[in-house]
Parts: structure tokens; sequence; C-alpha cells
């Protein structure tokens, strides 16, 4: 549903019509089912099996501010070389499986049939996916051992920030522990909605101690955590119930590596746009307060 009345209903045609090859990913069927809940957020760009980018950013003219909806578009992705590119192939071949109902030789597909490839490299770098048909919470499960193994600070940036308790203790947790905990948010929503709920989580986090940020030029949509210059990740998946438990998602791991630091500049760089949410901002009266708390109910649709 996440195209439903954005594209044209026969977009995939139209691509066909160029030699392009084209599936619909979980196309809506005016029915109630609880797969419509199951959306393809994965990001992936493979080309050859020896380079691939995922992170935030979609095919769309808002992404690199060519059109301006939400101020100034702040996204993050990630280039991968060498065997981490082809963990990228085999989880777009595993997807077409899926919508084609068929089976690929992935073999054929991959790029060193005689002979392994070398590339430089300067740390770990572990490309991970994540499924709603399976029991693992891959995703979730990340972004928790970067959280509980922080000890100087743990920084992100996340467009929404819809949690559930195991991630809001965890950051309480990192923050009595002396860890300098910061997140930043877009102050420019693309859903009014789901910012709102996201706010009301602020108040709670901020009387813990950790710091929290909202973009002030516009949008920000990169989903990345880095923490003690050792380990970040940057991938599809954010803060909330839907990418955690409900969406294909996809994302690269890295430790000790130079890109950590890249990711850390990058955040640092950002915060000279931000504005530091106080107390005081999360302030509201009766009425609102409860409005914010029952939403939080339905957290897990929006």
């Amino acid at each position: 549903m996440g195209c439903f009345l954005l594209l044209p209903r026969d977009y995939q045609d139209t691509l066909r019509s160029f030699g392009i090859q084209c599936q619909v990913f979980n196309p809506f069927r005016p029915f109630l089912t609880t797969v419509q809940n199951n959306r393809n957020h994965r990001k992936i760009l493979s080309i050859d099996g020896k380079v691939a980018f995922t992170g935030g950013i979609n095919l769309a003219d808002e992404y690199i501010n060519q059109k301006v909806r939400f101020g100034h578009w702040k996204d993050g992705a990630i280039m991968v070389e060498g065997y981490a590119a082809w963990s990228f192939t085999v989880m777009f071949l595993e997807m077409w499986s899926l919508l084609t109902n068929g089976e690929e030789r992935y073999e054929a597909y991959l790029p060193w049939q005689e002979e392994g490839y070398w590339v430089a490299h300067d740390g770990l770098v572990q490309p991970y996916s994540d499924s709603p048909m399976d029991s693992e919470n891959v995703s979730e499960h990340v972004y928790l051992r970067i959280i509980e193994k922080a000890q100087e600070y743990l920084f992100i940036t996340t467009p929404y920030l819809a949690l559930d308790d195991s991630i809001v203790s965890a950051l309480i947790l990192a923050v009595k522990s002396g860890v300098d905990v910061r997140i930043v948010t877009p102050y420019i929503p693309d859903k009014k909605l789901v910012h709102f709920v996201s706010r009301s989580y602020y108040r709670e986090l901020i009387k813990a101690g950790i710091q929290i940020y909202e973009y002030t030029k516009g949008f920000i949509h990169s989903k990345t955590f880095v923490s003690d210059d050792d380990i970040a990740t940057v991938g599809t998946v954010n803060m909330d119930f839907r990418s955690l438990y409900l969406h294909f998602e996809c994302g690269t791991w890295l430790y000790r590596s130079k890109a950590v630091t890249e990711v850390k500049n990058d955040f640092m760089e950002t915060l000279e746009h931000c504005k530091l949410i106080t107390e005081e901002d999360c302030r509201c009266n009766l009425l609102t307060r409860v409005l914010q708390d029952v939403l939080r109910i339905f957290a897990p649709l929006i």
C-alpha cells in the first residue's frame, strides 16, 4: 500500500514497456488481511554484485531536494563493495523469488565465479536484513545491542520516534549509566499524526537526561546509529513499531571502520541545524497530553 494512489495503476506496465523487469510488492486488495500490514521498506541498489547502496533514500525528487515538500530533505545512505555488496544482491533475489513464486539460481549472479574478490577495508562490515515472515526481530536486536554496548556516547537520527518499552528502557538505562545519548528528529514532519505521537515520547526521554534535537531546516529521513567511535549502522529501519516488526528492512552494521567516523561527523554537522528541545518545549495543555497518550496506544498502527 506504500504507493497506492501515488503511482498510476499500470506503472509496472510502463516500466516493462521499456524492457525493465518489474514486480509489484504486496498489491492492494480491497479486503481485510494482515498481509497488507507488511511493507517492503528496503532500499537496495545492487550493481553487478560488486557495489551496493542502501539507506533512507527512495527514488523520488524530494530526496534530492529537486522538489521541496517539507523544507530541506536530509537523508543518509551508504555504499559497500565486495562480499558486503553481494549480500544485498542475495537480499534482492530473495525478495524477487518471493514475488514471482520462482527459484533464482543465486550462484549465477555471483561476480566471482572462479576466484575471490579483494577489496581494501579497515574494519568489519555486516549487511543485515529483517523480515516479518520469521520470529527474529533482527533490526530491533541490532539497535538494542548498540544501545546496550555504548559506554561514552550514542548518537541517533530517525524520522519517527514511536518506541516500544524495551527500547525506551534501554535508552534510559544507557543515559543513567553515563552515556551521552542524543537523538535528532524532524522539525517539519512528513506525517503530522506520527510526529504528534513522536513528541509524546520527548517528555519521558528528556526527563531521564536524553538530549532530543529537531532538525529545523526541514525533514530528516536518515536512520543512523553511531557509538563510541567504534560502531555504527546505516539502513532503512525507523524507530517505530512498523519498521521493527512489520516491514521488510535492511541495513549495514559497521565496526571500527573509517565510515563510523563519517557517520559521527555527519551527525555533528547536522546538529548545527538543529534546536535542542527542553522540558519547557514539551509542556502542553491537558487535552493535548491526553490525546497524545491515547494515540500512543495506536502507535503500532501508524
